[in-house]
């Protein structure tokens, strides 16, 4: 069969590794990689059979960048890794001679705003922790007073935000001097008193200050065509390091199935999402690609890529939804490359 090339952005993303390899795994076909990063420094430069840098995905050039990537490498299909390459890539879309694995721009903007999403678990009935949006300093204090803080712990992130990027736990009890001595640079755990200090008096990003949701981590991670969850399946979210969870068992539960359904049907998602969960609160939406639980007979990134081709259907992917194997176990790790200047 014809070699099929897909060019997948943000290829210094942490997953890129185990992405690109899942996607030369798939037992049917050769799969060309053209890697696309803002960075010189990206692993993809030395994974992909191509790479080629571009402006950040918040620049308006970003999708013209891409498109000329495209036309150069003969791209069949464009896979967007990050977050922030959704919302140019999206606005663009129609424009690409090839398909591109991304929602509509509305979809796109309603995931990202995560006061959107928490409004939108509310009116579903859906759980999800209750938070204020504010601006500034002043209102970041008020509103963790609102939610109960001193008395117990609240977290803030911005609206806009990805990858645990700007999160921050507010907890009266942390121990300074024990993060001082003991923790590694950059704890999620702070008073307020400090981010108070930190933050402007007005002006800044938009901030959503919430409820500090616990319990075990679960994804749920799958392909959906804007009505639907056509194949997917709950997850195991564990072990973090660095703000990337390490361990992950794929995991059957119907309810977490049912939930992702309503939500793709509302927010209208196309593509792969990701839909996390901290104790029984839904905290982050993604509609896009996300960490997999590889197996050898249920390759979601190929069979994604099939779906973009036209060489599988909804209805047959719908068809392997048994092959999930409950239990299937994750393990990420660090790896390195070394190579001459």
């Amino acid at each position: 069969m014809k070699p099929v090339t897909v060019l997948v952005s943000a290829s210094g993303a942490p997953g890129t590794a185990a992405l690109l390899n899942g996607l030369r795994a798939n037992g049917e076909r050769e799969v060309r990689i053209v890697g696309t990063d803002m960075s010189e420094r990206s692993v993809g430069r030395h994974l992909a059979d191509a790479f080629h840098l571009v402006p950040a995905g918040t620049d308006p050039g970003f999708a013209d960048a891409i498109l000329d990537v495209v036309e150069r490498e003969s791209v069949d299909v464009v896979l967007p890794q990050s977050s922030f390459d959704l919302e140019g890539l999206a606005a663009h879309r129609e424009r690409f001679p090839v398909p591109v694995l991304v929602s509509s721009p509305d979809t796109i903007h309603r995931s990202n705003d995560k006061a959107e999403t928490y409004a939108l678990l509310r009116r579903l009935g859906i759980e999800g922790p209750d938070f204020r949006r504010v601006n500034g300093a002043a209102e970041v204090a008020s509103a963790a007073a609102e939610l109960g803080y001193p008395d117990r712990p609240v977290c803030f992130k911005p609206v806009f935000s990805s990858g645990s990027r700007g999160f921050r736990i507010l907890d009266p009890t942390v121990d300074r001097a024990h993060q001082l001595l003991h923790e590694r640079p950059g704890s999620v755990a702070m008073r307020l008193e400090e981010a108070v200090e930190l933050l402007p008096d007005e002006g800044g990003p938009d901030l959503l200050v919430m409820e500090l949701a616990t319990g075990g981590e679960r994804t749920i991670d799958g392909i959906a065509d804007g009505r639907r969850v056509v194949l997917g399946h709950p997850k195991t979210r564990e072990s973090m390091r660095a703000g990337l969870a390490m361990y992950f068992v794929t995991l059957e539960d119907e309810a977490l199935m049912e939930t992702a359904d309503r939500l793709v049907e509302e927010l209208a998602i196309e593509w792969f999402f990701n839909i996390q969960l901290v104790g029984e609160h839904v905290i982050e939406i993604n509609p896009r690609i996300s960490t997999i639980v590889y197996q050898e007979d249920l390759n979601l990134p190929w069979l994604g890529v099939k779906r973009a081709l036209g060489e599988i259907s909804d209805e047959e992917l719908a068809s392997l939804r048994g092959r999930v194997r409950p239990g299937r176990t994750a393990l990420r790790y660090f790896d390195q490359l070394e190579w001459d200047a």
